[in-house]
């Protein structure tokens, strides 16, 4: 494997009886994309405010760039940046305005400051807005300034947690083509989302996390063949018994995903096929179904088999 830029180790994290982190552990590879994803409470915020020192672990290890983070050292603090969920500027002052009091901050002045501020500035195509008021510009400009404040350092690791969250479609490929762009230019990136489609787009990697520990990790597409042709999600009136449970198991590989028995997943090879022997099986033994869906292969099915939910789902 490259060298790890990033190398989280057996990581836990609990709050009073809560664990929040279980054990988890993986990698982010120089100048990789990768992407965090997982349900609300799986642990993605906490492991995020680990990563950027704003809270401590209960026990584990992590590296940055080969240095033990548990140093806390200025230098290791630069490398990184952080674009949070939350908007963090001030309205009132104009985009340009806020990067420069922020390089401040940072420790910028002078000519340096001017030059990353106009640098982040195209880097998020806000040059033209420079001069505007924050509180005038759309959410897709105001998620765009976020990210442009953390790039203000030049960091060499972007931690963004769900930095497209309530804009339209084309602000929203504006900051993933900016954030290609960025990636390609050697910076490493974790990126957490609750839009599929963006991860399978952007990331050279994901890692899902459920109940504190990454449950599955590899390429979108390595993730997606594990699925076969696709997946057939069902909810039957009765739990499922044995019997039913080895005639499907003999037709793809069979996941109970709910504690009463009665919703399945089954990945398969074929579909059409798989779901005629099904529905005539089912037919015999007298068992309804309440609901059915026949799903295509794509992460957003990947995560579904995986968690027993839509990652959007998650969100209300």
């Amino acid at each position: 494997m490259p060298e790890s830029m990033i190398k989280v180790t057996d990581l836990y994290k609990s709050y009073g009886n809560i664990q929040a982190l279980q054990g988890l552990s993986f990698q982010v590879c120089r100048g990789e994309f990768f992407g965090l994803l997982g349900p609300n409470g799986a642990g993605k915020t906490t492991t995020i405010a680990i990563l950027c020192g704003l809270l401590e672990p209960s026990s584990g290890k992590i590296l940055i760039d080969g240095e033990d983070f548990g140093s806390r050292s200025k230098a290791l603090k630069a490398k990184l940046g952080l674009v949070p969920q939350d908007f963090a500027f001030y309205p009132t002052l104009s985009g340009r305005d806020n990067l420069l009091f922020f390089g401040r901050i940072y420790g910028l002045w002078g000519r340096r400051l001017e030059e990353r501020v106009h640098a982040v500035l195209d880097i998020v195509q806000l040059i033209d807005h420079a001069e505007e008021m924050v509180k005038t510009f759309s959410n897709g400009m105001k998620r765009r300034l976020n990210i442009a404040i953390g790039l203000l350092h030049d960091p060499e690791i972007l931690i963004l947690d769900e930095p497209t969250v309530g804009v339209d479609a084309q602000s929203r490929n504006a900051i993933l083509e900016s954030l290609q762009a960025l990636n390609r230019t050697g910076v490493t990136l974790l990126y957490t989302t609750h839009y599929m489609e963006e991860a399978q787009r952007l990331c050279q990697r994901v890692g899902i996390i459920d109940h504190g520990q990454i449950i599955a990790l590899d390429t979108p597409l390595a993730l997606m063949q594990g699925l076969g042709e696709g997946l057939i999600c069902l909810e039957l009136n009765r739990p499922a018994d044995e019997m039913l449970l080895r005639e499907l198991g003999q037709r793809g590989t069979i996941k109970i995903v709910d504690d009463e028995g009665r919703r399945l997943h089954l990945t398969v090879e074929s579909k059409q096929r798989t779901l005629r022997e099904l529905l005539e099986h089912l037919e015999k033994r007298d068992i309804q179904i309440k609901t059915l869906d026949v799903l295509g292969s794509n992460l957003e099915t990947v995560f579904l088999h995986l968690t027993g939910r839509h990652l959007r789902d998650t969100l209300v």
